[in-house]
């Protein structure tokens, strides 16, 4: 459910699910719809902290619709005959997609972020309080694979219940899972997600498909290894009829 109290706060967009065009009420064909935007606020007060650096964009995109955008793009065409689960894991919230290769079947706001993982840090490890708990999570200094179920265990029950309901809605079962903002030392909570979903993580031949797409690499990024950390960039280029990484 969408609540938003004051719209007039908010620059707001309804698209249709499957290619992100606008939405048209008269086509009753359609069903689905995304409800994309953010605060008035924010939007400027990002304006103005790219020109208070020199910066002079030439637009603003909202990078969870690149990223959408791109990730149904790369389900048709590598041919994925099953859905991708997404997940934006963010300190206060989950945001969780479901994608396929004819455009966003789900979506669903879990209310589990990082920080709600910092209690059973604590209780993992016998720390004395939340706050050292909350700065070993946070900091590179310690490996917390060993004990990735542990910390995943609610946002865990809220997934499944989230894939539950759409697989015996459409009859179709999600065949991988990715993450896309979790910074490198939290790279270990896709795996834990992987792992207890009994599901592999997506992994993107991003050099075959972007190079159909017109975006070319060049010196050393043509040999360097790509992983899903760099899906939020390539999204943004694939705007571009063509593109060399340099």
């Amino acid at each position: 459910m969408i609540r938003i109290e004051q719209p007039d706060q908010y620059s707001l967009a309804l698209l249709n699910a499957n290619d992100g065009t606008d939405f048209d009420f008269g086509v009753v064909t359609k069903k689905e719809a995304v409800f994309a935007g953010m605060l008035n606020d924010e939007i400027l007060s990002l304006q103005t902290t790219l020109l208070e650096s020199g910066i002079y964009p030439e637009r603003l995109e909202m990078g969870t619709l690149a990223i959408l955008g791109a990730l149904i793009d790369y389900q048709a065409f590598s041919q994925l005959k099953t859905p991708t689960l997404v997940l934006e894991i963010d300190a206060d919230a989950t945001q969780s997609f479901i994608v396929g290769d004819t455009g966003l079947e789900s979506s669903r706001p879990i209310m589990q972020g990082l920080d709600a993982m910092i209690p059973a840090v604590q209780k993992e490890i016998g720390l004395k309080d939340e706050e050292a708990a909350r700065k070993l999570f946070y900091s590179n200094a310690f490996d917390f694979t060993g004990m990735g179920a542990a910390l995943i265990k609610k946002l865990l029950k809220e997934l499944q219940s989230s894939i539950g309901f759409y697989e015996v809605q459409t009859g179709q079962s999600i065949g991988q899972v990715v993450c896309t903002l979790l910074p490198p030392k939290l790279g270990w909570l896709e795996n834990a997600i992987s792992t207890q979903l009994g599901v592999p993580t997506l992994t993107v031949d991003y050099k075959t498909w972007l190079r159909a797409r017109g975006i070319t690499f060049a010196g050393a990024a043509d040999k360097q290894e790509l992983n899903n950390r760099w899906l939020g960039l390539f999204s943004l280029m694939l705007t571009h009829n063509h593109a060399v990484v340099s």
